[in-house]
This record gives C-alpha cells, structure tokens and sequence, in this order.
C-alpha cells in the first residue's frame, strides 16, 4: 500500500487511509458485495477491512466479525447493514475512533432519528454522508464505494438520484468522458449538495460540475456556493425537479402564480453563474462542450455541411437557441470558394457540395479558414465526416489524420470546432473524441450544447446573496389587506394614490368630495379584484359613484371599500411587482409587466432579495417587454429609477416581515414622472396548530 500526500478537509471521504465496510458480503445480489469489492479495488493506496459478524471472504480477504476486531481506527466506515443495525454501527465505529460514515442503508429511520445520527457522529468531529445514499467515488484515488461503473474523467457528480448519476456516467462513457467524483446525498442528514460541491470545487481532477438536486436545504448557502465555483472557474450544470410546479399551486396571489421553485432555482443560477439545464443528455453534451479546448468567444457560429440540406437544418438549430449564424466577410468568402467545386456558394452556412469526398484535406482547409477569420466565435462541421472509413476501411487512415488536423486547428486559432457526424463510434471519431473535439450525433445536441457553452462563457454573475435575518427585524402586520398593506408600505417609501376607506354610499360620496373626481371604487378582502367585479373605474361624479357600489357592493358581498383617485398618467405602463418566500432561498423578488394580464404575458425576471436599486433596474430592463419602458415607438422613456426603488423596498418589507409569504403589488403603473402602487396585498404564512409544524 502507498502513502498519500497530505490533502484538504474532504480527503477522508475521497482518500481515506483506511475504509471499512460493515455488511460486506460475497453474494453478487447484494448491496454488501459490490462495495466491498469496490473498496477492494484501491486496496495498493489504503487500508481495506470487511466486517459481517456471519464470517466469509471475498477476493481472499476475510470477513472480521465486528469494528473492534480490526487492526487499528478506520478512517471512514460504510455502513450497509439492515436498517435496525445501523445507529449501533456507528455508535461502534465513534468509539473505535472513526470520523467518516457513509451510510448506504435506506428506512435506517425517521428524520428526527437521522439527524440524532449524525448529532452523534458531528459531535465528535465526524461528517455523515446519507443515510439512504448510493455511496462516494473518486476515480483519481480509486475509492468505489458504490455500485455501478463511474469511468474516469473530469466531470465531479453530486446528485440525490442514484439511478440518474449511473445514467450520466454512462452517457458520459459514450462521449469519451467520465466521472473524476461522485457524491450521492441520500437524506442529507450531515452533508448536503453545498458541502458536497464545496468540496469539488478545489479539486484539480473535476474541471466540469454536475449536480441534481432536489432539496436545497440552506439555498443562499447553495447559492453562494455556485457563485464560488463560478470565481474558480468551474461551470456547475445543475438539474432539478419541479418545472410543472407552479400548473398544481392554488395560488393567493398572481406573485404565487408567477414564481414557481424551478423560476427561483433558475433565477438563482443566472445571478450565480451557473447553468440549469433540462435532463441528464442536455447536462453531458454540455459538459463536453465547457470540457473541449476552447470555449467561444461570442455567439457568432460558421456552419460548414455535406449538404445544403443539413447546413440550413445546423443553422436554423443554432439560431432557435440563440446562436447567430452571420454572412462571412467577402474576403472569407473568397478564401472558402477556393476550396469547393466550381459553381458553388460560399455562404454561411458553407454547403461543402462534395468537397470532403473530393479530397477529406478540404475539410481542415475550409475549417481552417473558418476558425482564422474572425468572422466567426465557432464553426460547426456537420454532415458526414467521420463515416468514410465504414464504407470504405482503407480510407481509416486517412480520415483519422484527417480529425487530428481538426483538432489541430482549435489549438492554433484558440476557437471551438464543433462534430455533427451521422457516425458513430468509429476510429475518426474517437480521435477528435480523444482531443477534446466534441462530437454529436444530433444537430439539436450540437446546437443545444454549443449555446451552453457560450452563455456560460459569457455569464456575468451578481455579487452573492446576503445570508438572511436570524430573527424578526420588524413587528408582525395584523393581516395581508389592503388597507394594512397600503400603510406599511408606504412606510417604505411606496407611493400611492390618496385613498379613504368606507363603509357605506354615503361615507364614499364624502370621501370622493375630499379626494376629488374622478375617484376609483375597489371592495376589500378579494385577492383578484378586477376578475371578482370587485374594481370600478374612472367614476366622475357621485351619481356614478353610489351606482358603482350598489353594482360592486351586489357582485362582491364586500362590507369594505377604497375609494381612491383615479391615476391615468400619460405614457404609464403597468407593472406587476412582489415578493414570495421561498421554503429554501428566502424572499424572491419578482418584477414583470402586470396588470390583469400578468399570469398571461409571463413577462418575468426573479432575483433574491435585498436588491440595490441597480439591481433592481437590470432586473426591468432583462424582461422582454423592457423597450416599453425605456420608449416605445417614440414615447418617452419611464422613470425606472421610481420602479427600482419601489422593487427594493418590497425586498426589504418581506426581510423585515417573515410572517408573510406572498407580498404583492400590483399594478404598479411606472411613468415618465415616477411610479404608483394601483393595488397591494399579502398572504400571511399559516398558523402553527398543535400537532403540526410549519
């Protein structure tokens, strides 16, 4: 056995000196087996020891009958024994002088009992990985504490699904790629997917992060972490669940409506720097792109195909994922034309026009002109190339030279070449695979990956989330209404229109003498005013006035009504602005175009609170509809600056408010002369009753 150098804090989890496995077993069908001939896989770095009380061997080691019978501590101990067995093992293995546990069995207990399994081994200086995990890998030390094949490469794994981490590896293998780490959470009792990524981030053999996660726990913490990786350099690839969430949610508030937990992971890894993507094959074919030798520079992309057929497919592909695919410069026209048959068109996309079967060198030629000039960031190759050799084997050579020269051609000019090829597996292939070339067997994967790469290359992060509040910073409100809502933000600096809250026709005709014609009529207690019957608009006098509430009063049963001056500033555009509270990540704010199309337009930008307010105005100007607020069609631009500051302070009132979920504003009418809240409410969390816990 060799030594090891001196490594960080994770090293016993990914290189411990010593490992035990309790439970081991010489039964191929079960769990035992495989990790204990994992573990014996790196038996030349550590120490190895089996435990099963029944006896046996495996490989020719023997099974030890229990902790106590080894030579010495282990360094870390894989727990695979039934679930009635495990707090005993660890309570053995604390007092064997053990640190490291991870624990594979599943049903071991409740939450309640996992976390006083971990209290256990935390309070004497240990960290617990599961229970209910798949198990840890480090390829580069040899440790195999799983099951399955997890082939070695540069791609860390972090993932609370077993099954989707053999999944990516597989696919991974197929790519020429592999795993370098893989930490399965399980129930994230001790360490959870922010340790487990803080631990990949320092190490030299994962270049690429690849991460599912289900339960952020501490989301700011995550969040800080993926701004982190993003600073070292590491591109993180995060998938999650829940896209559909948001279809199922009975929601109080258009703002419940809007920002879904997928909304927030997603606004959460644009501000970090990371990437949320779709599925286990989005995540790989990305992962190979950010792992080729060059990332591009901009968006712009050269397509050059066998066909014209596939090169306007490759086009089209590129630009529905926002990738441009621009006209090459004459003088690179020129240079390309000198490389196809007579007759043909130097466009881009390039349509080779069976210049590759002619002479495979035309591919470097006119690859080579595409990379040196500047015209384009990356240039596409689809088509055929890769495939001559399995018509005709003679040709293997040649082609294989052929896909070095390619990749050649990355590192002279500093710019990625991209492989669609109809091949597969074949020798040419597996030399461009084998330096770095990434290669695709559909233009959709291509596309998709090359775009990633490219946002990611071009990512701006913000600065990383505050930590929030330990405790109440502000009084509770007594309700979410309007009126309550009205007045505490006002506090914060919200403006809104003058308003008196009535009763009955009278007290709304004396109050609309004070507020002056025309007055708007809105009843009280309906979270969807306008939808209800609840809203009247535009009353000039007070005959129009009692009408309206006889009519709002009948369509709603209110017993309570605003009434407000009309604000119908020129050039205003309505705006719907709110607060939720996130179970993981705390207050998200949300901005969009509102009004009563708000759910329907789904013109939205998140971001967690607090926000500065230039935060808050790149927030505004992010959403697809931001030219009607910096001047449409020749009208003048909105004050964003007003609408930022009223964003800011909904971050701050849901900071110093945590007893409520839902805070909203809306519309919130932003003009050239400032910004004013039209309508506002809140939905305060639910009441802790006896027998439940919030």
């Amino acid at each position: 056995m060799t030594g090891r150098p001196a490594g960080g804090p994770w090293e016993p989890l990914f290189d411990p000196r010593s490992v035990a496995v309790v439970g081991a077993s010489d039964n191929p069908e079960k769990w035992g087996y495989w990790l204990a001939a994992g573990a014996l896989t790196g038996r030349h770095r550590r120490s190895v020891h089996l435990v099963n009380r029944r006896g046996g061997s495996l490989q020719g080691v023997p099974f030890l009958p229990g902790l106590d019978a080894l030579p010495g501590a282990p360094e870390h101990i894989v727990v695979a024994v039934p679930p009635s067995g495990v707090r005993q093992v660890v309570v053995d293995g604390v007092a064997a002088g053990a640190r490291w546990f991870t624990v594979i069995t599943s049903g071991a207990g409740a939450a309640a009992e996992d976390r006083e399994l971990a209290a256990l081994v935390t309070a004497h200086g240990g960290r617990l990985l599961g229970p209910n995990c798949m198990g840890v890998v480090d390829t580069g030390s040899d440790l195999r504490l799983t099951w399955g094949d997890f082939p070695r490469g540069e791609v860390g794994m972090v993932s609370q699904s077993g099954n989707l981490a053999l999944e990516t590896a597989r696919l991974l293998a197929r790519a020429g790629q592999g795993i370098s780490r893989f930490v399965s959470l399980g129930n994230q009792s001790d360490i959870d997917a922010a340790d487990a990524l803080e631990a990949l981030i320092p190490h030299p053999a994962t270049r690429v992060i690849a991460a599912y996660v289900e339960d952020f726990r501490d989301g700011r913490r995550m969040a800080r972490t993926l701004g982190a990786a993003r600073a070292a350099g590491k591109p993180v690839l995060l998938l999650t669940a829940g896209r559909s969430e948001a279809a199922g949610r009975a929601a109080a508030s258009h703002t419940g409506a809007l920002v879904s937990a997928h909304a927030t992971v997603a606004a959460v890894c644009r501000d970090a720097g990371a990437l949320l993507l779709h599925g286990a094959g989005e995540l790989v074919d990305t992962a190979v792109a950010l792992l080729a030798p060059a990332l591009p520079r901009g968006r712009r992309v050269a397509v050059a195909g066998d066909s014209g057929g596939q090169g306007a497919l490759a086009a089209d592909a590129l630009t529905a994922c926002g990738l441009d695919v621009p006209s090459l410069s004459p003088a690179t026209a020129a240079a390309v034309a000198d490389h196809l048959p007579p007759g043909s068109h130097a466009g881009n996309p390039v349509d080779l026009a069976g210049a590759g079967e002619a002479d495979l060198a035309n591919y470097v030629r006119i690859s080579e002109t595409l990379l040196a000039s500047g015209d384009a960031d990356a240039a596409v190759l689809t088509g055929y190339f890769g495939d001559y050799a399995t018509a005709n084997p003679s040709q293997e050579r040649h082609e294989c030279a052929t896909a070095g020269a390619l990749a050649a051609l990355v590192t002279a000019h500093g710019r990625p070449l991209v492989v669609h090829s109809m091949a597969r597996d074949t020798a040419a292939l597996a030399v461009l695979r084998d330096h770095g070339i990434p290669v695709y067997e559909r233009i959709e994967q291509t596309a998709t990956a090359l775009a990633n790469a490219a946002r990611w290359r071009a990512g701006s992060p913000e600065p990383p989330p505050v930590p929030l509040p330990a405790g109440r910073t502000a009084p509770p409100v007594p309700d979410g209404a309007y009126a309550t809502m009205r007045a505490l933000l006002c506090s914060y600096g919200v403006e809104f229109p003058a308003a008196v809250f009535v009763g009955t026709a009278d007290e709304a005709a004396r109050a609309a003498r004070r507020t002056g014609y025309p007055v708007v009529l809105k009843a009280m207690g309906l979270a969807h005013k306008t939808e209800a019957g609840g809203v009247a608009l535009g009353l000039r006098d007070e005959a129009a006035l009692r009408a309206a509430f006889a009519a709002v009063r009948a369509a709603t049963g209110a017993a309570s009504f605003a009434v407000e001056a009309m604000a119908a500033p020129p050039h205003a555009v309505e705006l719907i602005a709110g607060v939720r509270r996130d179970p993981a990540f705390g207050p998200v704010v949300l901005a969009g175009l509102g009004g009563v199309t708000a759910e329907l337009l789904a013109d939205t930008a998140l971001a967690l609170a607090p926000l500065t307010v230039d935060r808050a105005r790149r927030l505004l100007l992010s959403l697809r509809g931001a030219p009607l607020l910096t001047g449409w069609r020749g009208a003048p631009p909105v004050d964003l600056d007003a609408a930022a500051t009223a964003l800011v302070a909904l971050g701050q009132v849901a900071l110093d408010h945590p007893e409520l979920t839902d805070i909203e504003v809306n519309p919130l009418l932003v003009h050239p002369g400032g910004a004013l809240a039209l309508d506002a409410h809140a939905v305060p969390s639910a009441p802790v009753t006896k027998g439940h816990h919030s």
